[in-house]
């Protein structure tokens, strides 16, 4: 049977693009890919689960004959944003490289043409999907024409004439031409009829039938909303030509023209490696593919599978160990191990590699150790797996990784650090991580060592999965493999990491980064191996309680849902919720709705009416108990690691585009503090035994840094005189006196300071702090007035962005800002807000990282035996020996509030306890 797909092109690039606006897909051509990888993706996601027999992407060309009939259609709309403008062209080569027909016609819309080609095939028993988030295809829906449409946070939903009469009351889909004509359309700006809404569009409707013989009867109307509609007429009329999609537009398509057929795969591969999306290419080409070895145990990386071994590299625009000279050795003798190490101790730096049987540091078993020194040279030492036999192996190369006289390069040092730890071996001498080299170049990239190596070296290298089989729980362990097996592709990356540290080194210096390279960054591998090393102590007591009251609460909570609802139901379902909340308790007028039709839910929702009802209150309580439960209390003490009985998070230095350490696995930066029940979360968290639990954060950082780069005179003096700067904000806006500031002022002083800082508009602090537009506008104007020069530093961060295109902390860390000078004020307005938070959170980032080198610095020579346990933003915690409480606090206080010299003091607050919560 036929299945045909339609597809809205600019519908989903538009989609796609805005879904990344936040942490958009740049490639190293700079080139944001956001919109081409998402268009791709969902027709990938198309192409396979729904299996259709024919295809084809509809786009928009030229001006309508919408514009012509009414100028002002659309015509509010934003600038095109410029990377989709780029993008375009290169979707169309792929859809082209797939033989997928691209359908446009001058003077038409992409509706216009989907309408025409979806009601033409759809009467001929063709069963046809229109693929668009756009509600004006409704009208469109019939016998065989579906929507498939995408939903809010995944997945599709398919509508038929059923879905479209649940939906807004209407008898059939043609009549959602009516509806879009009373109620107007904001977004392709078309009028419709003033104050009508969806509810009374529909209602008149069903009572008129069409809007023609509504306008015909307008003396049936009753009340004020006769006025209206007869006030509208010549509006509402123009709005249904607006709204009407066309189904004649003039085309000849036979369907076979639509027909799925085979990709020029040569082609696809080109512009797939061209725009660096290497999980596409898996996607689309490389689907089935089984790998091969060759007899001599050197890995095929040609082979498209067991039975066909082609001349050709997969990747033919790439160099690869197939098509470069190299000498990768396997050593395994004693002697030669020895004379090995002897060889790289005379030299000045060398390139070192583990292979392990884990990604997890603390876990892993070592299987090999590579080495290099010279481009196109490596080795590889195979590292027996009983651990005795392992030892003496390492113990050759001890001096090699402990001199201080031999720089030491990776990618990700820091896991390597950790792996030889293990082995009684630690790394010294300078270290030149090409992770970190690479994240302090380009942050927003990625930064792993196959992207690398293709990015910067025009290198593919061997794959991880070439060796092991795809990722699951079939993929082989690396100790499964023999040395033979194994040494080209360790090999392989120890050599290839010296060849990125030559290329990365001078872009460093060229950048203006080296510093904080050397002197931050690389110093601080070291401090966050140690931590994840020593890892956090855990109270499992103490959590085990803690379930068992949250528990027993989320049960009380939960019955008095049931009783306030008079029913039971799914409190874990949003649209359940919604349904007793709006549906049947009615506590709320007009209740937001999804496009699905679906109430809204949100937290954000549901706490704008916390007053309103005492159900609220008790399922934003019960939500809560429920995610503190599931995502901390219950899963933290499965993450214990038995063999050290600590939980070891992994501290991410490459990940952030502020420069913001993140952790991971699990992420202990996340953990709620704000309500009581979330900082019983922090009790759980205990020192070393016979151990102190100390906490030192700095005390309202941001708003200091940007004191010294505003240099304002009123910030920079509260800040001086020690007061508390939202109590001193509060008493120059309002003009009180500082003692005679109340709580409800200094809260929205607090509010205001953090928010305008950062760009917030008009409407956000609004929001924010339930107030009106009127008085949010109000109180900028007033904080401006009070700290003129952080307005001007404000304007003055975003015209420096818009002259060079990025954005730099105090310590010269980046951010790119490719949209800074875009014409799409809302895509401009992001990178905007960027430009001045970037300096800020960046500055904040480097100077912890600061202290936290010089108070580990400062331990190991003073003799600390306490230890760094934490890192959270702005905070650092320790757990400390009694004996060494005062010289601890010393230290720390010391190094954290002379990290950098601001105009102003750096303030670090500290608190000692038996655990997280009260040290802090």
């Amino acid at each position: 049977m036929s299945k045909l797909f339609l597809i809205d092109a600019y519908a989903l690039i538009y989609r796609s693009y805005y879904a990344f606006l936040r942490n958009p897909r740049i490639n190293s051509k700079g080139l944001n890919t956001s919109a081409i990888m998402g268009f791709c993706n969902t027709l990938n996601e198309v192409l396979t689960k729904e299996s259709p027999t024919h295809i084809g992407v509809a786009f928009d060309h030229g001006k309508t004959f919408r514009h012509d009939a009414f100028p002002e259609y659309k015509a509010q709309r934003e600038e095109t944003p410029e990377d989709i403008k780029l993008s375009v062209p290169l979707i169309k080569q792929i859809l082209e490289a797939m033989h997928i027909p691209i359908l446009q016609v001058d003077g038409f819309e992409a509706d216009d043409i989907i309408g025409t080609v979806a009601t033409r095939f759809g009467s001929d028993g063709i069963e046809t999907f229109m693929l668009t988030p756009d509600k004006d295809y409704g009208q469109l829906i019939g016998p065989n024409v579906f929507m498939y449409r995408p939903r809010h946070g995944g997945g599709y939903e398919i509508i038929g004439e059923k879905e479209v009469g649940d939906k807004y009351g209407i008898p059939t889909p043609a009549q959602v031409i009516d509806l879009l004509a009373l109620m107007g359309d904001t977004a392709d700006n078309f009028p419709g009829c003033p104050g009508v809404g969806e509810k009374t569009a529909a209602k008149l409707i069903n009572q008129f039938g069409s809007i023609d013989n509504m306008l015909q009867h307008t003396d049936e109307i009753k009340g004020k909303l006769r006025e209206k509609v007869e006030n509208a007429v010549e509006d509402i009329k123009m709005s249904k030509f607006l709204a009407t999609i066309r189904t004649d537009v003039p085309m000849q398509l036979d369907l076979d023209e639509l027909k799925v057929e085979q990709p020029d795969e040569a082609k696809l591969r080109t512009i797939f490696e061209e725009l660096e999306f290497r999980t596409l290419i898996n996607k689309f080409l490389n689907k089935g593919e089984v790998k091969s070895k060759t007899d001599n145990n050197q890995l095929d990386l040609f082979a498209e599978n067991t039975a066909n071994e082609s001349s050709e590299p997969k990747f033919a625009k790439y160099e690869c160990i197939k098509t470069t000279q190299h000498e990768y050795q396997l050593i395994e003798n004693e002697g030669e191990l020895r004379r090995l190490c002897d060889f790289f101790i005379t030299k000045k730096f060398v390139s070192i590699d583990t292979e392990t049987t884990s990604t997890d540091a603390i876990s892993a078993e070592l299987v090999g150790l590579s080495f290099s020194a010279e481009e196109s040279k490596a080795f590889y030492v195979p590292v027996p797996a009983n651990y005795e036999e392992a030892l003496k192996v390492v113990q050759i190369f001890k001096p090699l990784y402990e001199s201080d006289k031999i720089m030491k390069i990776g990618q990700n040092i820091k896991y390597d650090y950790e792996v030889l730890t293990h082995y009684g071996v630690t790394i010294q001498g300078k270290m030149f991580d090409t992770m970190i080299a690479h994240y302090l170049i380009q942050p927003e990239l990625h930064h792993n060592m196959d992207y690398l190596a293709e990015t910067l070296l025009g290198y593919q290298t061997i794959h991880i999965e070439e060796l092991l089989g795809p990722k699951g729980k079939k993929q082989k362990n690396m100790r499964d493999l023999s040395p033979t097996d194994i040494y080209q592709y360790a090999a392989e990356d120890a050599d290839i990491t010296l060849r990125l540290r030559n290329v990365l080194e001078p872009r460093l210096k060229e950048l203006g980064v080296e510093e904080l390279f050397w002197n931050i960054e690389m110093p601080l591998v070291r401090v966050l191996a140690d931590m994840e090393l020593n890892g956090v102590c855990l109270d499992t007591e103490a959590l085990q309680d803690t379930s068992k009251i949250f528990t027993e609460r989320m049960k009380e909570y939960e019955q008095e849902i049931y009783k306030e609802a008079g029913e039971e139901f799914n409190i874990s379902s949003p649209k359940q919720v919604g349904d007793i909340l709006f549906g049947k308790l009615q506590i709320m007028d007009k209740p937001k709705k999804t496009k699905t039709g679906q109430y809204v839910t949100s937290e954000e929702v549901l706490q704008s009416l916390e007053n309103k009802s005492p159900i609220v209150r008790n399922i934003l309580n019960y939500r809560g108990m429920k995610k503190l439960l599931s995502t901390y209390i219950d899963a933290l003490p499965k993450l214990i690691n038995p063999r050290t009985r600590h939980i070891h998070t992994s501290f991410n230095q490459a990940l952030t585009a502020t420069g913001r350490l993140s952790s991971s696995d699990p992420n202990l930066q996340n953990i709620p503090v704000r309500t009581d029940d979330g900082k019983e979360i922090r009790k759980c968290f205990i020192p070393e035994e016979g151990c102190l639990f100390f906490s030192a954060d700095y005390s309202q950082i941001e708003l200091r840094i940007m004191a010294h780069l505003s240099e304002d005179e009123n910030m920079m003096e509260a800040f001086r005189e020690g007061h508390d700067i939202h109590r001193a904000t509060a008493a120059k806006i309002w003009h009180e006196d500082i003692d005679k500031v109340t709580d409800a002022q200094r809260k929205k002083a607090k509010q205001a300071n953090f928010g305008i800082i950062y760009g917030i508009t008009t409407y956000g602090l609004a929001q924010r702090m339930d107030i009106s537009n009127t008085e949010a506008k109000d109180l900028i104007q007033d904080y401006f007035r009070t700290f003129p020069k952080v307005q001007a530093y404000m304007e003055h961060a975003k015209e420096v962005a818009r002259a060079k295109g990025y954005a730099e902390t105090l310590f010269h860390r980046r951010r790119y800002l490719a949209d800074i000078n875009s014409r799409n004020a809302t895509v401009r307005g992001f990178a905007e807000r960027n430009a001045i938070n970037a300096p800020i959170q960046g500055t904040e980032a480097d100077i912890i990282k600061v202290a936290m080198v010089r108070i580990w610095e400062r331990f190991k020579k003073e003799g600390i035996r306490s230890k760094m346990i934490l890192q959270v933003h702005d905070e650092l915690n320790f757990s400390v020996y009694p004996e060494e409480r005062e010289q601890v606090e010393r230290i720390v206080i010391e190094e954290m509030q002379n990290a950098y010299p601001l105009n102003v003091p750096l303030i670090a607050d500290a608190g000692w306890g038996k655990n997280w919560l009260e040290a802090h």
